[in-house]
């Protein structure tokens, strides 16, 4: 249901004309840091044109810095599915938000494949190289052992045990656990309240470590940026500069024609107002190569736009490993480069079943590291053994290449997310707008609407057939 009139009038007492001035003061030292991670990536750039063995030294600076805020995800995202649970009466409005949500993950998939495959059948960037052995052996080195099968992917979404969820940093395991804390709690009524308040006060303490490990973002970036522009070189782009400006011009085309077009009719939102309100987020993905980086963020400012919990904290999860269009795109056009190059291009016949496989084959690599290449390797060993060989041709610009798979990704959960609560009617369109235009600014230095002292989320009412989650 839409919110109510007190709820709306909660959200416009909100506007900076009433909020005190500290607020505003500490996201203004936010914005220097930005500043910072910016100038920090020209830099990591420059030392990996000018000293590249030095450059690629500095991979591990990048890597820590991913790392530091990979550890707070398990913790986001368990915290905020419970209470969004905890603050629903009715288990099976939770089921409809997954149900909608994977169906619209499961076509976007597809739209995105079939928009990679028209590209890739009218670039051919792949004709006319030449395969060395030691390419070849560089494509089979690709192929992760890690990614599982379809069916052991599904059995690898149960924990160990209740505790491992948390300590493996296995995603879809940490939003069972979540699942089932909260339907457990919403089922013990109000002697779950207890609990529930203690999970928000635990919310909110992560949202402050992760404001505080965000600091030690312009390290990351430069670390991150000089090691991949140290590895590749100038001469690996102008060996590959079609494959990789057919692939950037496609994910333009794709979140700001056929997702800019869904998110207007659907819910009636401009996206370039929206990806301006994530435009930190986006310089976050762009500096460090990792999408999941800006997960517990994506998770804070989509409740703050006006999506309810229970919409944010099963959507936003769950596609991270569904919804990835930037990797739906890559395989396409990869494969279809890959084939090229090793001078055995498929017919459409053979395209469409290798691109299927593909997409089922994503689901089972999602977590791994470098999933894209691996992902593109473990299922042409799979489904087409032969053009493995030819991985080892992207090899060199796979980083580079995964700037727009992950920042393609990270729009589509964004876009995601706003239509999974229009369908559900669980967001506030005013708050939307408000938001979007600058009257509710985000507050930077917590992640979290506590400037008036109150808990993230709420308990919910006595009474209330629906309730959703305070923005």
């Amino acid at each position: 249901m839409m919110p109510t009139t007190s709820s709306r009038r909660a959200a416009v007492s909100s506007t900076p004309t009433t909020a005190p001035a500290t607020p505003a003061a500490k996201r203004d030292r936010t914005h220097y840091l930005y500043i910072a991670v910016i100038i920090a990536v020209v830099l990591g750039i420059a030392v990996g044109l000018v000293a590249p063995d030095f450059a690629v030294e500095l991979k591990p600076i990048g890597t820590g810095f991913v790392n530091l805020i990979k550890m707070m995800i398990s913790p986001i995202i368990f915290c905020t599915i419970v209470l969004g649970i905890g603050s629903v009466r009715k288990a099976a409005k939770v089921g409809a938000v997954g149900g909608i949500a994977l169906g619209y993950f499961l076509v976007m998939s597809l739209v995105a494949l079939a928009i990679g495959l028209v590209v890739g059948n009218v670039l051919h960037p792949g004709t006319g190289l030449e395969l060395t052995d030691a390419i070849k052996q560089t494509g089979h080195a690709q192929v992760s052992a890690e990614a599982l099968p379809p069916v052991d992917f599904v059995l690898s979404i149960i924990p160990t045990s209740f505790v491992s969820a948390f300590t493996e940093g296995q995603v879809l395991q940490t939003l069972l656990i979540a699942l089932l804390t909260g339907f457990a709690l919403q089922a013990m009524g109000s002697a779950g309240q207890p609990v529930l308040r203690g999970i928000e006060h635990v919310q909110r303490l992560v949202f402050r470590i992760l404001a505080m490990v965000m600091w030690a973002a312009p390290l990351g970036a430069f670390g991150a940026i000089a090691a991949v522009t140290g590895s590749a070189g100038v001469d690996a782009l102008k060996s590959l500069a079609v494959l990789m400006l057919g692939f950037y011009v496609t994910c333009f085309l794709f979140v700001f024609i056929v997702l800019g077009a869904m998110l207007r009719i659907v819910s009636g939102v401009n996206i370039f107002l929206l990806l301006k309100y994530l435009a930190r987020e986006f310089l976050l993905i762009l500096s460090t190569s990792s999408s999941e980086s800006a997960l517990p963020r994506l998770i804070a400012k989509m409740e703050h736009l006006g999506v309810s919990k229970p919409v944010v904290g099963i959507t936003v999860p769950t596609g991270y490993s569904f919804n990835l269009d930037g990797t739906m795109i890559y395989m396409t056009m990869a494969s279809l480069y890959i084939a090229d190059a090793l001078g055995t291009p498929m017919s459409v016949g053979e395209q469409i079943p290798l691109l299927l496989f593909l997409l089922v084959a994503s689901k089972g690599a999602a977590g791994v590291s470098g999933a894209g290449l691996a992902t593109l390797a473990g299922g042409l060993q799979s489904h087409k053994p032969a053009l493995v060989d030819g991985v080892g041709l992207i090899v060199g610009i796979d980083r580079f290449m995964s700037e727009a798979r992950a920042l393609t990704n990270f729009a589509g959960n964004a876009v995601a997310t706003v239509l999974v609560g229009t369908w559900t009617k669980e967001i506030d369109r005013a708050r939307v707008d408000q938001v979007l235009a600058g009257r509710l600014p985000f507050d930077e230095t917590t992640l979290l609407d506590d400037a008036e002292g109150a808990p993230a989320a709420h308990v919910p009412e006595q009474g209330g057939e629906k309730e959703l989650a305070k923005a």
